[in-house]
This record gives C-alpha cells, structure tokens and sequence, in this order.
C-alpha cells in the first residue's frame, strides 16, 4: 500500500484501530500535549478549530480537551474511522466531516478558522505543500497550525527504536488483531521515509508560516513524533506583535 490507499486500508482497520493505539502508552497523552501547545484561550469561548486526519475522534478529544467551549469540525477520509468516532458521545459543539484533508471544499470548509490540528495526517499526503498552503489559507491572521507527526530522519538513534518497536510490537499485534500487517508496514516504512525535523520546519516557512517551532514528546517517543507549531502570517486585533506562538510559558525549544 502506499500514501493513495491509505483511507480504503484505515476502513478495514477501523473496528480495531482504537485497542491498538490504546495499547500505545502516551498516546493519548501526546495527542492532548500538542493541542494544549496550540495555546488556545479562553477555554476555546467563540473559537472555530478544525480537526484534519481526526480518525476514530482521539485527536477530536484532546482538542475538546484544550478548547471545551470551541465550535469543532473533525475531518477524515475514511468513512469507517468516522463511523467509530460517531459512535462516541459528543457535545454539540462538535461535528464530523467526511472529506479528503488535502481537498477541502471552500464552501464546506470556508474560513477563516482560529487554529487547526493535523495528527499523523501529513505523512500521508501526496502533496504536502498545497496541503499547508491551504491550511494556512483557512487560518486567521496569527492562528496556530499545529502538526503532530512522526519524523525520525534526523536521528540515527531514533530510526533505530522506531524500527525495533514496529517489528518487535506494533507489526505482530497488528496483525494479530487484524489478520494483516499491511497498514502497520506502511507505518513504519511511512515515517522512515518522511521528512526530519530540519527539513518539515523548513517546509512550514516555506509556505508562508510564521514563528515555526517543534517539540518532542516524553518517554520512549522522545524526537520520533513531535508538534510542529506555526502561525499564519498576521497577527490578529489586540495581540502583541512580538508574543511567540504558542503563548510565553511553553518552553518549545527543547
């Protein structure tokens, strides 16, 4: 399989995708870090936040997590992962969206939005550019992008750990679960293959985001997934110009 299928294989998967990543310790936790990173005020009080790649809704709760009060919108490609999400109690304020993230109708999804969330989403787009392009198009000036994603190009180190827990743990229960291991092969050949840290910020600037930074995740995930934050260029109403993104207090440099 490769990035054009990856949808039709998360609908064969979607049944059991919940208990393998549940099986992931810190999954959930990361997931609610990178949101928290985003910096959104107020509890989320008037904002609209789109949730791009939200699967089964785990990345749908760690934004309601960092924004309760925000107007969500969850988008995924594949019509199955969606059904597992919708199956799930929500509060009104949140709504799901069945749409291909790199093709995002501007009447569907008209903007601008006060901050956007992409977790392992980017990976797997053919078009990487134009997706963030786009993103950065629906944002309003100064609102947070934030990219939660695996990149393990950088480091030798993490490579190596990052192969050794797909064929020690993730490959076999994959397809002790599922009765097939290809979805989780891609995984693990998708993220060898993605961009480093270096060149994934450098791509961010490139499209036109401002005050790009990364931070990794704790324990055995340590500098292979990361939250890529930026902001789109402009900076909104009543907002220090020179305030970082996400707000002082979040040490992002580590």
């Amino acid at each position: 399989m490769d990035a054009g299928n990856v949808s039709r294989s998360f609908d064969v998967h979607a049944r059991t995708y919940d208990k393998l990543v549940g099986s992931n310790p810190g999954y959930h936790e990361h997931l609610r870090l990178s949101a928290k990173r985003m910096g959104l005020a107020g509890g989320g009080n008037g904002l609209r936040l789109l949730d791009l790649g939200c699967g089964t809704g785990a990345s749908t709760a760690a934004l309601l997590d960092a924004a309760p009060q925000a107007q969500i919108t969850a988008v995924d490609a594949s019509a199955e992962m969606l059904a597992q999400a919708t199956r799930k109690t929500w509060p009104s304020n949140v709504r799901f969206v069945h749409a291909n993230a790199e093709e995002l109708d501007p009447v569907k999804f008209a903007g601008p939005y006060d901050g956007i969330l992409a977790a392992y989403l980017l990976r797997n787009l053919t078009d990487r550019n134009a997706a963030l392009r786009r993103y950065r198009e629906l944002l309003r000036p100064g609102a947070p992008l934030a990219v939660h994603e695996y990149s393990v190009r950088d480091s030798a180190r993490s490579r190596a750990v990052w192969t050794a827990v797909c064929w020690g743990v993730i490959i076999p229960m994959g397809r002790m679960r599922t009765g097939s291991a290809d979805l989780y092969r891609y995984l693990w050949r998708s993220v060898l293959d993605f961009d480093g840290v270096e060149a994934f910020t450098g791509r961010m600037t490139a499209v036109g985001f401002e005050d790009v930074r990364v931070q990794t995740m704790p324990g055995w995930q340590q500098h292979i997934v990361h939250t890529f934050l930026g902001r789109s260029p402009g900076v909104p109403a009543g907002t220090d110009p020179d305030a970082p993104t996400p707000p002082e207090g979040l040490d992002l440099t580590k």
